[in-house]
């Protein structure tokens, strides 16, 4: 069975939703073994859209390689287990809001204590610090806060701002996954632990990227105009999807001669083109059969004439990609050395070639008759002294969720058992890591400074 270069490092997991689990199943992948701490009834997306009892298929994508069982955390008996099993853990990751983990006993302070070296990975929406760090938050909340709805700049029909994809929680996980790397690798060179830090609001923000900066020489002029458009359109109640048109004219994000990094509308679909240096402009141009100044040293967007030459181009090439297909379409401009893609849908991509062959869909099926699989071990079962006991795991448990309190009430904890997990030889077939096709151990950017997406503290 393949193994990854995480083999051997064990990770305590205390994370719900998107940001924490994508982040600690990338962990997985790389060959941790992640053990996920759920809430008695199971973590939320579990019982999102349910296509049997206590599973979805979004808990499914975030929490592939895992294994996992539920404790009450705010039962005294809980922490005693917490502690104890925190003793073998080389990385815990959290994303609770900052008072909880230390009303809970788990932040960093306490389990370091009781582990010095351990790395403890911890995601907030907003940070610790400042006005906004006691406050809760998800991806939407983020968004909104950090600018990247309104970079987006997407509205329904009565111009309300629709929610993008989970933008945020994305990079957070990406991030969560490279603190964590960082915090190994620094343990592994001088055999400390510590602290990183992350939040959903530093990663959106590292999405918006030269938009952020205030640069004076560079921006500081249409910055200075931007925000005096934006007090003006708020004092007289300007819509909002009309200051976005106003927007996007003072940016300077109208088409104008952009026929070289966008998508267009095929004879039967669409498709995306990109082109950002000259000589793959000029393959573009070769390719079509149309000439354009773009790239001469007298060009100007800004001049009216040229906006006249680069409209008459915009139309020429829109009507040309109309008159083939997206296949025909994607054959010329590989063939002329143009990167191209169809515009696919996702639930189109299990069986397309280039997933295939990505080596990606192997992950992506789950065969249904591994849907009753349960962890085989008697220590992380209920007991069976009588019916209550069947009837709490019927209501509240749920197979891939082996839990740890046992007594009539679920207070009752333990009773003498000792609170482990299920060993690695009796884990969930269901949800045990696919060794065959684990990802590729490439690590990501993610910054270590406290201006970038983690920063540590030790």
């Amino acid at each position: 069975m393949a193994t990854g270069p995480l083999d051997g490092v064990k990770l305590l997991e205390f994370t719900q939703i998107i940001a924490g689990p994508m982040g600690c199943q990338m962990l997985s992948d790389l060959g941790a073994d992640v053990i996920k701490v759920e809430p008695i009834e199971g973590e939320p997306w579990r019982l999102n859209a349910q296509f049997i009892p206590k599973e979805s298929v979004t808990f499914l994508g975030l929490n592939r390689g895992k294994r996992s069982f539920a404790l009450d955390l705010a039962h005294p008996k809980s922490r005693e287990a917490i502690h104890k099993l925190v003793k073998d853990m080389d990385v815990v990751v959290i994303n609770y809001r900052p008072d909880v983990s230390a009303r809970l006993g788990i932040d960093y302070e306490t389990l370091s204590a009781i582990k010095p070296d351990l790395v403890y990975m911890d995601s907030t929406a907003f940070g610790r610090e400042g006005d906004w760090g006691s406050r809760p938050g998800y991806d939407i909340v983020v968004q909104a806060a950090s600018g990247i709805t309104s970079m987006v700049g997407k509205v329904d029909e009565s111009g309300t701002p629709l929610v993008p994809p989970a933008h945020a929680d994305t990079t957070t996980a990406y991030a969560i996954c490279a603190g964590v790397l960082a915090g190994l690798f620094y343990k592994e060179r001088t055999g400390k632990g510590q602290k990183v830090e992350t939040s959903l609001l530093i990663n959106a923000l590292t999405m918006a990227m030269s938009q952020f900066d205030d640069i004076p020489a560079g921006n500081g002029e249409q910055r200075a105009v931007l925000l005096a458009a934006l007090e003006n359109a708020r004092a007289k109640g300007t819509p909002y999807a009309d200051f976005l048109k106003e927007r996007d004219a003072l940016l300077g994000r109208s088409a104008g001669g952009n026929v070289y990094y966008r998508c267009f509308l095929t004879k039967d679909g669409a498709l995306a083109i990109g082109a950002l240096s000259a000589s793959l402009r000029a393959k573009v141009r070769a390719t079509l059969g149309f000439e354009h100044n773009r790239d001469e040293p007298t060009y100007n967007a800004a001049d009216p004439e040229q906006m006249r030459v680069d409209q008459e181009v915009r139309n020429k090439v829109e009507a040309l990609f109309l008159t083939k297909t997206n296949a025909e379409w994607e054959q010329i401009l590989t063939d002329g050395g143009v990167p191209v893609a169809p515009i696919l849908f996702t639930q189109e991509l299990i069986d397309h070639p280039v997933v295939q062959r990505g080596g990606a869909g192997a992950r992506a099926r789950r065969p249904a008759a591994d849907a009753g699989a349960a962890v085989e071990d008697e220590r992380l079962q209920p007991d069976a002294a009588g019916p209550a006991a069947g009837a709490r795991q019927a209501q509240r448990g749920h197979p891939h969720v082996a839990r740890l309190h046992g007594g009539a009430d679920r207070g009752d904890a333990f009773r003498g058992r000792d609170p482990l997990v299920a060993p690695a030889s009796r884990r969930d077939p269901w949800l045990s890591r696919n060794r065959s096709s684990s990802y590729p151990s490439r690590t990501v950017s993610g910054g270590s400074g406290s201006t970038g997406p983690t920063s540590a503290t030790r």
